[in-house]
């Protein structure tokens, strides 16, 4: 190679660089620098926290119930539910897209070969087919002058970052939902139970009351009397078994197990209710909102978006690439071979001049989606501290209720038996003994509904604090579930 030639090259390589260098150096990024929103919420809880409670790892919350089927249902949700696949098949999606959104900020080097045999029309050329051989190695390079595949690149780790979050949350949801069932399942149970041994004494009350009418000692009336509460309380008690096989079915769903499997494993403990462990609630609302994943999910959401309104604002000045490429080809002709290298480098400029509005539409687009996003973020916010104080006035309120429906049941079934105890000395009446029982069926059913009102109040507080969730879970936990599932 002539020296000339070989000091020309260098020159040009030296200019380019130098070039390519300056222009990395003066690169910036166009478009707004986010800000984390300011969450909106108050001062401090209007509703009362509850009492005697303990700091505790909400993430180990459920064993602290001492409900080892109930924590079976959950592990089993949790391991099989489609909602948290759903959740984690998204993760992979973001993470995809972090790849190739950090691709755009690298070289793109492909190679190329090609083989070709045929007969020239010209008339210039010389007779005979023609064979050529070539290959080639390209490379360009987009310099990212205006930040635009930053931009990207920082829209696809905060969407991947949210993701992550997601899938945090609807693991909390789906305990929360499987316990709420669980929990509803117990209580259905209960009342069944209760309306078991009510419909059972309605009945012997109904054939003993025919017997004693049978014998000219009751009145045609007071059988119908019996005989009807009986029925009423069979149709209650058929009701009742209705709802407890629904709830059945519910957990089966939310569980993935068979139905047969749900049924064996509710054999024991039939109709005990679990017992909670209390947890405390911090006085600012803020320490507690900070812990939720739909919250800091919307939050890395915000983020995204104000990288893509950046993306988009670039997108409407000139770009920069680097394009070279270096060859190889052999061609042969009426016995005549030909070959050598070929190659090439240079920058090219593409500056938009026309384009009807679509890039500055695009930019605008990104303004209203961010803008729409800070408002659902703000919604989140708002129904937070909403869902806790909501939480905590149920828990204060069932606190406050249960000394008088436990009172108001012992007064009840006192009053039963006296009723009772009337009866079968002759000196009461089928009526008197009913209207007893009614309401000892009555306050049964108080004190169940307001015991499944206090255990619900508890799930949704766990539900509203973020159950346990932590930052530092927000790109390990989830992944290593991501991985297992994937494998």
């Amino acid at each position: 190679m002539p020296p000339l030639l070989t000091k020309s090259r260098k020159r040009l390589m030296g200019m380019s660089c130098s070039l390519l260098v300056s222009l990395l150096l003066t690169a910036c990024a166009v478009g707004p620098t986010y800000a984390p929103p300011t969450s909106t919420s108050v001062a401090a809880w209007q509703a009362p926290l509850p009492h005697n409670g303990d700091i505790a790892t909400l993430t180990a919350w459920w064993s602290s119930w001492n409900d080892a089927t109930l924590q079976g249902f959950i592990d089993a949700a949790q391991a099989s539910n489609p909602t948290l696949a759903q959740a984690a098949a998204r993760i992979l999606q973001a993470r995809a897209g972090q790849t190739i959104a950090g691709s755009n900020a690298l070289p793109n080097v492909t190679a190329g070969a090609a083989a070709n045999r045929g007969n020239s029309a010209s008339g210039f050329a010389l007779p005979g087919a023609t064979t050529s051989v070539s290959s080639t190695v390209q490379a360009a390079w987009e310099l990212d002058l205006f930040g635009a595949n930053r931009r990207t690149r920082e829209a696809a780790d905060a969407r991947f970052t949210a993701r992550n979050l997601d899938w945090h949350q609807a693991r909390v949801s789906l305990a929360a939902e499987v316990a709420t069932a669980y929990v509803n399942l117990r209580v259905n149970e209960a009342l069944a139970g209760g309306y078991e041994r009510d419909a059972a004494s309605r009945n012997e009350t109904a054939r003993l009351t025919g017997l004693k009418t049978n014998a000219g000692f009751e009145t045609p009336a007071n059988a119908a009397l019996a005989n009807a509460s009986a029925s009423e309380a069979s149709a209650r008690l058929t009701r009742q078994r209705a709802e407890v096989d629904l709830g059945i079915k519910a957990l089966a769903a939310l569980s993935g197990l068979g139905e047969l499997s749900v049924r064996m494993a509710l054999t024991s403990d039939r109709a005990k209710l679990p017992v909670p462990a209390n947890f405390a609630v911090p006085n600012v609302p803020v320490a507690v909102l900070a812990q939720r994943p739909d919250l800091a999910a919307a939050e890395r959401e915000l983020a995204a978006l104000t990288a893509d309104i950046g993306a988009a604002e670039a997108d409407r000045y000139p770009r920069i690439s680097l394009s070279g490429s270096v060859g190889y080809s052999v061609s042969r002709l009426a016995g005549i071979t030909s070959d050598g290298t070929t190659w090439g480098f240079g920058p090219s400029l593409t500056v938009p001049l026309f384009d009807a509005g679509r890039r500055s539409a695009n930019v605008d687009l990104a303004k209203a989606r961010y803008a729409e996003s800070l408002a659902g973020y703000k919604a989140i916010a708002i129904r937070a501290v909403r869902e806790v104080e909501e939480a905590l006035t149920q828990l204060q309120s069932a606190q406050a209720r249960t000394s008088d429906v436990q009172a108001s049941l012992s007064g009840y079934q006192a009053f039963e038996k006296a009723a009772q105890a009337r009866l079968s000395a002759g000196a009461g009446s089928v009526l008197e003994l009913q209207d007893a029982r009614r309401s000892v069926l009555a306050a049964e059913v108080a004190v169940l509904t307001l015991e499944r009102e206090r255990l619900n109040a508890w799930i949704s507080l766990y539900r509203a604090v973020g159950g346990g969730w932590d930052q530092r879970q927000a790109s390990s936990d989830s992944q290593v579930k991501v991985s297992e599932k994937t494998q």
